[in-house]
């Protein structure tokens, strides 16, 4: 983690370069200025999809100071406030936005209900309610489309062609929650927070983010239930 905050420190300190209120141009004159220059739209590039709302003005008084060797924390006590402020003052931060979200959405549109986990749900269409999965080992097959508070899409498998087969169990807690709502060839459109989707670690495969809430559509294709599956294996003994 050191060697993570240090890299980020020296991306920092790129985009400080590229910071001033002079004409750039007249300062690039010589091609290390202009690869410098380069290195921090780069990294500008980077922080700018970390945090978009990152202070400019006080980065770059943190560049200067380290320059300077006047910093206003230890390497030490920077260290401990980034993870602090990182593993616990975001994810609330986050907590706060999507409960306040949530709230709003199942206020202003009475189709949605919320459960006591916060998942906030609409039933698109009702399936089979005698073929609901019960057991973490059941399998199932689901079609699924994400997007997120924004509306961009994340993820869908419909644009892919493909069915995941998966076992109940493997899913989100969230994603279990919604299809233990509908039936067999039932679909559901479930708003889950990031406590009950892929929490802090987020999802790569989804484009899920880090304590990123995210809107589902679920549609419960088939579903294979351990019990029935159990049952089959025995009668053929």
């Amino acid at each position: 983690m050191k060697y993570l905050f240090s890299i980020l420190l020296v991306a920092a300190a790129f985009v400080g370069c590229s910071n001033n209120s002079e004409g750039n141009s007249a300062r690039l004159k010589s091609d290390t200025d202009s690869v410098a220059y380069v290195i921090g739209m780069n990294v500008g590039w980077n922080l700018m999809q970390m945090d978009s709302t990152m202070n400019v003005a006080a980065l770059c008084e943190g560049i200067r100071d380290v320059f300077r060797q006047k910093s206003r924390f230890t390497e030490e006590e920077a260290q401990a406030f980034y993870l602090r402020y990182m593993n616990f003052a975001l994810p609330e931060k986050a907590r706060a936005y999507e409960e306040q979200f949530l709230a709003d959405l199942a206020k202003s549109n009475r189709s949605y209900a919320r459960t006591r986990t916060g998942v906030t749900y609409t039933v698109a269409e009702l399936g089979d309610q005698e073929r609901i999965p019960a057991s973490d080992r059941d399998s199932i097959a689901i079609r699924m489309r994400i997007r997120s508070l924004n509306e961009q899409e994340l993820y869908s498998s419909y644009e892919r062609n493909d069915t995941l087969q998966l076992m109940l169990g493997d899913c989100a807690p969230g994603i279990i929650e919604s299809l233990k709502l509908i039936g067999e060839g039932g679909k559901i459109e479930a708003w889950i927070p990031s406590a009950q989707g892929y929490g802090g670690e987020g999802n790569a495969e989804y484009a899920i983010k880090p304590n990123q809430t995210a809107c589902f559509e679920i549609e419960l294709v088939a579903l294979d239930k351990f019990a029935d599956w159990n049952r089959r294996k025995n009668s053929r003994r």
